[in-house]
């Protein structure tokens, strides 16, 4: 196991990010449990939802009285953003069979995307993805599953500074790929909007809203020398 994770980064990244996954897992459970939601809800909700941001929205806005129809449209708004995600990868990580394909998208997630496109094979990228989204999705499950059992006893996953582990996560495979102007100009831009949009708008939006940052990726025009002169 040792040389397996010395000699194949992605199995080594992936099994470092399950592992926090697990705790952040543990806390999901542990808090929908404390929330009152029962153990059968929660077992279905993290196999066909599967979207811990918005799980942990849904659970949260459930537990100040809101609407059904409130959670599902701000869990909705909250996974826009893979929209994106499904064209950057397309068909190529998830091939043309309809059932593949169903199966994949539910297992996208930002990290699953992150590994995938930081390969630069397509071979090695749809390894990434399906490992990398297989390996979440029964983390995920299965201890979401046992902090439900265990109780309200772990408490929130801010407390362990294990929810930066992600974020932290995703910035060290991005940054690789900003090696040219247009990407620096989006990374920027996007963090930007997304910082000072994040006072203001619900959790999720601002990602969202960072999206329009893709507009500095256009080509910039240059005035040729003999223009600048007249």
């Amino acid at each position: 196991m040792r040389s397996i994770l010395r000699t194949d980064p992605v199995v080594r990244d992936v099994t470092a990010l399950c592992l926090a996954g697990v705790v952040v897992g543990l806390s999901f459970g542990a808090i929908a449990s404390a929330a009152g939601v029962p153990l059968g809800k929660i077992v279905v909700m993290n196999a066909f939802v599967y979207a811990g941001g918005a799980q942990f929205l849904a659970v949260g806005l459930a537990g100040a009285g809101a609407s059904a129809v409130a959670i599902i449209v701000a869990g909705l708004l909250l996974n826009a953003r893979h929209l994106p995600f499904g064209l950057a990868i397309g068909n190529e990580v998830l091939g043309d069979g309809r059932p593949a394909r169903l199966v994949g998208s539910h297992l996208m997630t930002d990290e699953s995307v992150a590994f995938a496109l930081a390969q630069q094979e397509p071979g090695r990228r749809r390894r990434a993805y399906w490992l990398t989204g297989v390996c979440l999705f029964l983390t995920w499950n299965v201890s979401a599953g046992v902090g439900a059992i265990a109780g309200s006893a772990l408490g929130d996953p801010n407390t362990f500074g294990i929810d930066a582990a992600f974020p932290a996560a995703l910035l060290a495979l991005t940054l690789p790929s900003l090696k040219d102007r247009p990407s620096m100009r989006v990374a920027v831009a996007g963090a930007a909007l997304a910082l000072v949009t994040t006072p203001f708008l619900p959790a999720g939006l601002p990602v969202l809203v960072a999206l329009l940052a893709l507009a500095f990726a256009l080509p910039v025009k240059r005035r040729s020398p003999a223009r600048r002169r007249s």
